[in-house]
């Protein structure tokens, strides 16, 4: 968040009346320096050719010098002026000397000479390299005094530009160690509305990293932002949501949300039904955000945040579309939450986002939803391959980039697991896309699909599948148990390997085992595996394939022992 609102207003005339100024009580203020009298007069001529003038430098930034540091209030009011409404127009890197005589005006107690020097001060925060020197000299100890001013238009303007200066990393941690974000988070509650919203975005800039969050909580912000979720301003709405959403991304925070308000997960639900697209998306992002824990999980469901999530997915705007998966990702990871998730009707949806190749992080959320959906009910996976994710799978997973190919080959593994499906998955040649994909660069992938081809290879009925596979696609199912069963491969895929291979012995199909037993290179490799109880201390301490049934070397010399019977029986 870099915009702010502009709370101080600028003349051209800024230089008008400077001469002979009578106050009120009749009597005339001193007579202007002669340098004083140079300065009005040069400034007015350069601005009449302003468009033509680098204000920054030189005479016009000497002219602008010699006003700002008179002790004429009037001369001082119209350099401030003069440097709002020059940096509204032209905003550019300058040095200290430009700055310098800013500051030295958001000194004065003159209120008219406060609110557009801040404002210069804010116009000027744009820019990258002025962020940084602002602050350097001393800029924010300043401005933290002006967020304390009596006037609304100097807070506005003061607090404007801390959160121009809060988007460089830099100083934020300046801005979280000083007495700035206490002030912040007071001002958020302002009844100006303009206030409030720049308060409330310079919040937002402070929540980006792990450390300003609990500054910012330790400060108080959690609740100031909660209640402003139902301000009738969409940017207000869209900074305390944005805000809300990043300190969710802390498990400790995420605590003290929950002990904050028991509201906060309707308020967010709300909020995807409002007007402004970009409060919709954060709000669908807190509550992703939120979905980490399983309380949220549950608690999203129980309030009816699935049918605007619903809506969401089916969006024609991106942004929409991938904060609402991304969310829905998170929900479904609860076994409670598979069956209402299907009932609701994401499944079809889901299915369609995984074609939606202009976006990669889309395809994942959207597949990995659906391996969640298939994880606990046979039910679930029924539905899910009815509905068509197999088939778009297939079509699909050959093209689509190595970390949706990843999701996609954990789903067909997840699916694998229905004794009642695994007919069905065979029939749609869903080996001879596994089988090359256990050749794939990417690990993950390899683990996945070989997973998959053992899932559907245990107790399956009929096994001419495997059978037709053994040679082609990519050298077929040989080559690839083969290739897991090298002694350079990880021990994690050796057991894999070796698992698979006794999930075709025991489904006992002649001709299957025959052309096991008759690969040397595979018979050969598992009794390696069988006399080498050092693989049982290279494994690691969490290796995937753990869940396997039992240690790798017993589970080789288990394969090795019902090899030897298939060839005795020869």
């Amino acid at each position: 968040m870099g915009n702010t609102s502009s709370c101080g207003a600028c003349t051209s005339s800024c230089c008008q009346d400077c001469f002979g100024k009578r106050h009120r009580n009749g009597i005339y203020e001193p007579l202007l320096q002669d340098n004083e009298r140079d300065a009005i007069a040069e400034l007015l001529r350069f601005l009449e050719n302003r468009s033509r003038t680098n204000f920054f430098r030189g005479e016009p930034l000497q002219a602008l010098t010699t006003l700002a540091y008179s002790d004429n209030v009037d001369l001082q009011r119209s350099a401030a002026l003069a440097f709002a409404e020059i940096t509204e127009k032209d905003v550019s890197q300058v040095g200290k000397e430009t700055l310098n005589p800013i500051l030295f005006l958001l000194q004065s107690h003159d209120v008219e000479v406060q609110r557009p020097a801040s404002a210069a001060l804010a116009n000027l925060a744009v820019n990258t390299e002025n962020k940084l020197l602002i602050v350097k000299l001393g800029g924010l100890e300043q401005l933290i005094r002006q967020m304390g001013s009596p006037s609304v238009e100097v807070q506005c303007n003061a607090v404007g530009c801390i959160t121009n200066l809060a988007t460089h990393d830099d100083n934020k941690v300046r801005i979280a160690k000083s007495d700035a974000l206490r002030l912040l988070v007071d001002l958020a509650r302002s009844k100006d509305q303009r206030v409030q919203r720049n308060a409330t975005g310079a919040l937002l800039n402070m929540t980006h990293t792990q450390d300003n969050r609990q500054q910012l909580v330790n400060a108080g912000a959690i609740p100031v932002l909660i209640s402003l979720l139902s301000s009738q301003d969409a940017d207000v709405q869209y900074y305390c949501t944005t805000a809300l959403s990043n300190i969710a991304a802390d498990g400790m925070n995420r605590k003290k949300l929950a002990q904050t308000d028991s509201r906060l997960v309707q308020y967010l639900i709300a909020l995807m039904e409002t007007k402004s697209l970009k409060v919709q998306c954060q709000a669908a992002l807190a509550l992703r955000n939120l979905a980490s824990d399983e309380k949220y999980q549950l608690e999203i469901v129980r309030c009816k945040g699935l049918t605007p999530l619903l809506r969401l997915l089916k969006s024609s705007f991106l942004p929409l579309i991938l904060s609402s998966v991304a969310c829905i990702r998170n929900i479904s990871i609860h076994p409670a939450n598979e069956s209402p998730i299907i009932e609701e009707g994401f499944v079809n949806p889901l299915i369609e986002l995984l074609s939606y190749d202009d976006n990669e992080e889309i395809q994942c959320h959207a597949i990995s939803t659906l391996r969640n959906l298939a994880a606990s009910s046979e039910r679930n996976r029924k539905a899910i391959v009815e509905a068509g994710a197999v088939e778009r799978i297939r079509t699909l997973i050959h093209r689509v980039p190595a970390s949706v190919q990843t999701e996609m080959t954990a789903a067909i593994a997840v699916l694998a697991l229905s004794d009642e499906l695994k007919p069905q998955l065979l029939s749609m040649s869903i080996l001879q896309v596994l089988v090359p994909l256990t050749a794939s660069t990417k690990m993950e992938v390899q683990r996945n699909s070989a997973a998959a081809i053992g899932n559907l290879s245990s107790k399956a009925k009929d096994y001419s599948p495997f059978v037709d596979v053994w040679t082609s696609p990519a050298d077929g199912l040989r080559h690839f148990l083969i290739r897991f069963l090298d002694e350079n491969q990880s021990v994690a895929l050796q057991h894999i390997g070796v698992w698979t291979i006794e999930q075709f012995l025991e489904g006992n199909d002649p001709e299957l085992v025959s052309k096991i037993a008759s690969t040397s290179e595979i018979v050969d490799s598992v009794t390696r595996i069988a006399k080498s109880p050092d693989l049982l201390r290279q494994a690691p301490p969490e290796d995937p394939a753990d869940d396997l049934d039992g240690d790798i070397v017993g589970l080789a010399k288990r394969v090795v022992s019902a090899l030897s019977n298939v060839d005795a029986k020869k």
